[in-house]
């Protein structure tokens, strides 16, 4: 059903942001920080029997320099350095195998999957990165969006998102890859760290998320019981008293922040009737979003979103921009 605003509303909703007065001081800090530590990229070559796409398993260094890892996927006839598609996935998976991410290869592009740290537990997409947690990061609710969430220094997020900066970096330290060409995307989770990074990293001239999670959490929070926003709900029933600490934190990694000091071309998605990320959180960071910017509506669609009909308007997107 059709839960949220009607789509009219949707179009004009411009909510007030939840913003720390350091906010650009705190992710500064982070990436000098993260950035202090030698990426180190590996692409090892790997054989999973593609013919027409030569495939590398990726390790670099992420926060604290951590090793995650990823896959590079190259069109094996190419003849110049290519634009390259950076994903990010969504919540639970991994980055599972070469031949779950055939697309952006298929299309002519260089196609870099990041792996999600600590997740990857997905009977679907499995991953290979633990998430190397610092000490001290307190109480939790099950799951990863309250591990380490009464202090921004130690919240989960905050060595994702520099970890889907790295891996921008790593993206354009390879030979096959244009530099001055990079797209970010993903989905759900993967679309909120697309407004993070896309925010972040400069560098990313494109975003492309789809459905985003990790954006409006106030909203979410009140509007959705669905998981994985009723995490956060969980934890703060249990801790009464640590509700303001909670969205403090929170207001560090909301979509609607990033997407304010985003400068890319962008291409959203969002599905009406979406309970997992409710459409006002996702129009909530598409109105704020500073750059040029479109939106794909499906109406009668849940946290699928638009699926492979958005994976259409994606590559015609980036055609349009790049060929």
């Amino acid at each position: 059903m059709l839960f949220d605003m009607p789509l009219e509303e949707l179009k004009t909703y411009l909510p007030a942001r939840e913003e720390p007065a350091d906010f650009d001081q705190f992710w500064q800090q982070t990436l000098t920080e993260v950035r202090a530590f030698p990426l180190q990229p590996l692409f090892e070559p790997v054989d999973y029997g593609l013919v027409t796409v030569e495939a590398f398993d990726v390790t670099f260094n992420g926060y604290s320099g951590q090793p995650i890892k990823g896959w590079l996927l190259l069109p094996r006839r190419r003849k110049e350095p290519l634009p390259c598609v950076v994903e990010y996935i969504g919540y639970s998976g991994g980055r599972a195998f070469p031949t779950d991410w055939l697309v952006w290869s298929s299309a002519g592009y260089a196609h870099l999957v990041m792996d999600t740290r600590g997740q990857g537990y997905s009977h679907v997409r499995t991953g290979d990165t633990p998430d190397l947690e610092p000490p001290g990061s307190g109480l939790q609710a099950p799951g990863f969006m309250t591990k380490g969430v009464l202090d921004p220094e130690t919240y989960y997020y905050r060595r994702l998102f520099s970890d889907a900066v790295r891996a921008v970096d790593a993206a354009r330290a390879h030979p096959a890859v244009d530099a001055e060409r990079i797209a970010l995307t993903g989905g759900s989770q993967g679309g909120g760290i697309t407004l993070a990074a896309g925010s972040l990293e400069p560098g990313a001239s494109v975003v492309m998320p789809d459905v985003p999670f990790l954006c409006h959490y106030r909203r979410a929070t009140d509007i959705t019981d669905e998981a994985p926003y009723n995490e956060i709900v969980r934890f703060c029933k249990a801790h009464r008293d640590k509700v303001d600490t909670v969205f403090e934190t929170l207001s560090y990694y909301d979509g609607v922040n990033f997407a304010a000091r985003s400068k890319a071309k962008a291409l959203f998605s969002v599905a009406l009737m979406d309970m997992t990320c409710p459409p006002s959180t996702v129009f909530a960071a598409y109105n704020h979003f500073a750059g040029p910017k479109e939106i794909r509506v499906y109406r009668y669609n849940d946290h699928e979103g638009g699926g492979n009909y958005q994976t259409v308007e994606k590559v015609r997107f980036l055609k349009g921009l790049w060929g």
